[in-house]
């Protein structure tokens, strides 16, 4: 009877909220250690190589050597290096990666916060993300670090406004903010899933994605070939190690919020697959595959220049999730 009691207490808010926040960061954490090894194997596959095989059976306990070595390693800074800033920098990249999860609803009545606004909560938390690459530029006291963020900033500002503009048409025909609303309405099967009447847009929201989390063709911020790693050159141990863990969390949120609103979320694509309470399974295989296609396009892509970045985003994308919200409007007035 207490055991019970006890449980009862620990649903109760704050405690649920509280529990629920430490779970999500630790399986960030060990998503992101994941996915640095299907990067790996990705990438190797593509280019016709065994990828990490040595540490474990085939490789899958390299993350844990990676990270007992990067945690093991002494974190060094520059001397001139602003310290508080330079420390601070890869916490304000990671912690949007992992907040983000907070609004993501996982299967029938999983989501730690379903909040009405969910999507402005989105857009507001993924902001934060230029603001850690500003600081681990202006912290470092490096010229190829302050190009690096410089390039990051102008990058990601500028992507938010299509990012923005390819949810709002989700928005309009759901009617609703909260992203546990928008899986309810793509209920019934895959034809019901908002993919479908917002294809420009959802291509237009993976771009962006792309974009957001820095990665190739997207890469500038850290061009190794031409400024040696840009807002990260100066880091090293546990400090690169959260770096590297907000990048591949990012690129896993991304998946799994283009999983969410365009895709279903955790709906299964027939009636008949439906596994209650494991639903959740279906939303990890949809982020899942979303995961790879970011991993495939990085393995075959070149990156950009600059000003084909900024044509992209500014001349292609904004015009084309613009025109796609008239084409909405026009027909949510005529149907």
């Amino acid at each position: 009877m207490g055991q019970v009691v006890g449980l009862e207490y620990l649903e109760q808010e704050p405690w649920r909220f509280l529990i629920s926040s430490v779970t999500v960061i630790f399986l960030v954490l060990n998503i992101a250690a994941v996915l640095t090894l299907a990067e790996r194997k990705v990438s190797a596959y593509i280019q016709l190589r065994y990828g990490p095989n040595r540490v474990g059976p085939r490789g899958i306990l390299q993350p844990a050597a990676d990270v007992i070595k990067l945690f093991t390693k002494e974190n060094v800074s520059p001397g001139r290096a602003d310290r508080w800033v330079f420390l601070a920098a890869p916490i304000a990249m990671f912690l949007p990666a992992a907040a983000v999860w907070l609004v993501i609803p996982f299967g029938p009545g999983m989501v730690v916060a379903d909040l009405n606004v969910g999507l402005v909560y989105f857009f507001a938390i993924t902001s934060i993300g230029a603001l850690g690459v500003i600081m681990a530029g202006y912290g470092s006291r490096s010229n190829f670090s302050l190009l690096g963020a410089l390039r990051g900033a102008g990058q990601m500002i500028s992507y938010e406004v299509p990012l923005i503009l390819s949810l709002l048409g989700v928005a309009m025909l759901t009617g609703s903010l909260s992203m546990v609303d928008i899986v309810e309405y793509q209920a019934g099967g895959f034809w019901n899933w908002i993919i479908w009447p917002q294809l420009p847009m959802f291509v237009a929201f993976f771009v962006s994605g792309l974009a957001e989390v820095k990665r190739i063709p997207f890469d500038l911020p850290e061009g190794e070939s031409e400024i040696v790693g840009g807002f990260m050159i100066e880091y090293s141990g546990m400090t690169w190690a959260l770096i590297q863990a907000s990048e591949f969390a990012s690129m896993a949120v991304m998946s799994a919020v283009a999983s969410t609103l365009f895709l279903g979320g955790w709906q299964p694509p027939l009636p008949f697959l439906d596994l209650g309470v494991f639903n959740w399974l279906w939303l990890g295989i949809k982020t899942t595959l979303l995961i790879f296609v970011f991993q495939w396009i990085r393995w075959t892509l070149p990156r950009l220049r600059m000003d084909q970045l900024m044509d992209l985003g500014w001349k292609i994308l904004v015009p084309v999730t613009i025109a796609w919200l008239f084409v909405t409007a026009g027909a949510m007035l005529v149907i």
